[in-house]
């Protein structure tokens, strides 16, 4: 165990997911568990240029397992992208005697977090933090699943006003490079057509598919859209197209936006952010630097840094056919 780290920092940042703040009791709680101090930096790397920081300790962080978004707040910042902001953020550390870093994000976050090691040889480990799944290195990020049952609740709202007024809904959903949610809720949910960036259905091909779910008998019908599908330039031009060559159908649209990343972590994120916590200190603790912890076939693994910005993460074909069979 590494002797040199006495304090640890944890931050937040990019957009924020329910977990996160699980995440944070986690790191401080190992860090108590150890006899080292811990440090919340507010605002991500914003608050970490300002000296934003607040010392953590088992018992403040009691009562935020069950809170969504993020205690410590979350911010972009213009002026970390310059050598000279990052260097304001590294003597920041050094004067609060900040010897390592746990941050929790994405690609973005996780980009900074490199190119602040290469400068300053800082030890960083990383927590994967977004709805969309979109990490490389990892089968599940925080939020994940605490959205997937998000939406999958609102889509069984919107298909009992669909049955009832023979309606076909799109339900657009996050997932701009990617659709895990799409894919999965679409499933869970029942949905008649899935729409994401890694399948290019085509406008033909999903008319022909309403037109034989019509023929089938079903009186209305929900097609999930993930927010980077390729077939049209939005979700209302996709409406359009079919107002326009299907008149059997009245069409609604419904954007869920933001709503998603709201709410109180599941189980699974709870569970998740707390293994991820620990397997964080204590990998700094070990001596290991530029990782991201992540799950791999149910087991806590590290990745490096990287990897995990470059990498890209792969929708599940065994899924994609399942969903194809379903939509029967």
């Amino acid at each position: 165990m590494s002797k040199s780290i006495k304090k640890i920092g944890v931050m937040t940042s990019g957009g924020d997911s329910p977990g996160m703040n699980a995440a944070i009791r986690s790191v401080a709680r190992t860090c108590a568990f150890y006899n080292i101090e811990c440090a919340g930096i507010y605002r991500g790397y914003e608050g970490m240029i300002e000296g934003d920081f607040k010392a953590l300790t088992a018992r403040n962080v009691k009562g935020i397992i069950n809170k969504g978004g993020t205690v410590l707040k979350s911010a972009r910042s213009k002026e970390f992208r310059t050598k000279a902001g990052r260097k304001k953020a590294y003597q920041q550390l050094k004067a609060a005697n900040i010897d390592a870093l746990v941050v929790v994000g994405g690609d973005g976050t996780f980009t900074g977090a490199l190119i602040f090691n290469k400068e300053f040889n800082f030890p960083i480990i990383g927590i994967p933090g977004t709805i969309d799944n979109d990490i490389y290195g990892t089968s599940h990020t925080l939020g994940y699943d605490t959205a997937l049952n998000t939406v999958v609740d609102v889509i069984d709202k919107i298909r009992d006003t669909a049955s009832s007024h023979n309606r076909l809904f799109f339900v657009e959903v996050m997932g701009r490079d990617v659709g895990h949610i799409a894919l999965n809720v679409g499933i869970g949910a029942g949905a008649e057509e899935i729409l994401i960036p890694e399948e290019n259905l085509g406008l033909d091909r999903l008319l022909e598919s309403l037109r034989r779910s019509k023929k089938s008998g079903k009186s209305s019908s929900i097609v999930v859209v993930a927010e980077g599908d390729k077939i049209g330039k939005n979700v209302f031009e996709l409406k359009d197209y079919v107002d326009a060559n299907m008149s059997e159908y009245e069409v609604r649209v419904s954007v869920l936006g933001h709503m998603q990343r709201g709410g109180s972590p599941s189980c699974f994120d709870r569970v998740l952010a707390s293994r991820m916590g620990v397997k964080a200190v204590e990998s700094l603790l070990d001596g290991q630097s530029n990782y991201m912890v992540g799950l791999l076939s149910d087991k806590i693994s590290l990745t490096p840094l990287e990897q995990a910005v470059k990498g890209k993460s792969k929708i599940n074909q065994e899924l994609i056919r399942v969903s194809d069979i379903m939509s029967t």
